[in-house]
């Protein structure tokens, strides 16, 4: 069951108005980083996850990513409604599909299921979901830094603000679960290979780092002649 209060979860003002950066807007309503894409993607990960815990942890983030969702569709409204009919707006997806957000990105393509990221796996779903909240976290910023009204700024930020807070909670979940930096899950052992690192790339200087070096991995500089 669910009940829709009409005011946002957060405020949402603007006052002066613009149907280009509207435009720039519909990423985060139809777009593949957006909150639609974010609330339906954890909300089907939920109904996937056996331990209680996470999954009412998912399902109230994806309930506050709906309400996202509306914050922005409220910031699109506002921008494109009672806006004179200027080349601005005439040069936006506005002036065929009219005021107001739609399932769509900034260029015009139409929302796709293909955008939800789930596979059925808690710990694999925790780490999709912290790609999906830096995705989200980069548009905003983006967004930012080109919005010249203060308070769709401030409602903004507020948004990417709540991206940080949903990794760490994300974080939290595979901390608790022993996977935050435990790349094993599933059920099928890895072979022998799991821990070799290939030197393929052989251009200038080969760098080292923690990534291929020991004890983690066992390096191996030219793999052409270890066959």
């Amino acid at each position: 069951m669910f009940f829709h209060k009409k005011d946002p979860i957060h405020s949402v003002d603007v006052k002066e108005a613009n149907p280009r950066f509207a435009q720039l807007l519909l990423e985060q309503f139809g777009g593949a980083t957006g909150e639609l894409t974010a609330a339906l993607q954890y909300w089907t990960q939920s109904f996937h996850c056996e331990d209680p815990s996470i999954r009412d942890m998912l399902q109230d983030i994806a309930l506050e990513e709906f309400g996202h969702l509306e914050m922005v569709g409220k910031l699109i409204e506002i921008h494109t409604k009672n806006v004179d009919q200027t080349e601005a707006y005439k040069s936006t997806l506005f002036a065929v599909r009219g005021m107001g957000p739609h399932l769509l990105d900034s260029q015009g393509n139409a929302w796709s299921a293909n955008y939800v990221n789930e596979g059925g796996d808690v710990v694999r779903d925790l780490r999709a979901n912290i790609g999906a909240e830096a995705g989200a976290r980069q548009t905003y910023e983006a967004l930012i830094k080109l919005a010249t009204d203060e308070g769709t700024k401030n409602t903004l930020v507020h948004l990417l603000t709540r991206e940080i807070s949903h990794t760490q909670m994300f974080m939290k979940a595979l901390e608790s679960l022993g996977k935050l930096t435990d790349p094993f899950f599933g059920n099928i052992q890895p072979d022998s290979t799991v821990d070799i690192y290939y030197n393929l790339s052989t251009n200038g200087k080969d760098e080292r780092g923690p990534w291929n070096s020991e004890p983690t991995f066992r390096y191996v500089a030219d793999p052409g002649a270890a066959k």
